[in-house]
């Protein structure tokens, strides 16, 4: 079970998706020098990061943002925060506010 789960709801369709979710991995990638890899699919794209310690993905589909990540033992103690970061990147490339109940 992953350590870390966020989702949201969008409106953008799946180009525009995408584009947010490039933004996403370019912020994880500079803000935890995570690696990324990323494979557009016809109606789903999926993001894969992961260093030591840390692996995951975003799934983007055209009205939806997954993302799911499990922490190693080293970052397991850190997991409110490590969460809060990418989950305001995410809201503040959507143009949202955070859910008021959690992020899943």
């Amino acid at each position: 079970m992953p350590d870390i789960q966020i989702e949201r709801q969008h409106q953008l369709g799946l180009p525009a998706a995408r584009a947010v979710a490039r933004k996403l991995m370019q912020k994880v990638e500079q803000d935890f020098g995570m690696e990324c890899r990323y494979d557009e699919g016809e109606a789903r794209d999926t993001a894969r990061f992961g260093r030591a310690g840390v692996d995951g993905s975003v799934e983007v589909s055209a009205d939806t943002f997954r993302l799911e990540a499990t922490l190693g033992m080293l970052f397991a103690n850190f997991g409110d925060e490590i969460q809060r970061r990418p989950a305001a990147s995410l809201d503040k490339l959507l143009g949202t506010a955070a859910p008021a109940a959690g992020d899943a």
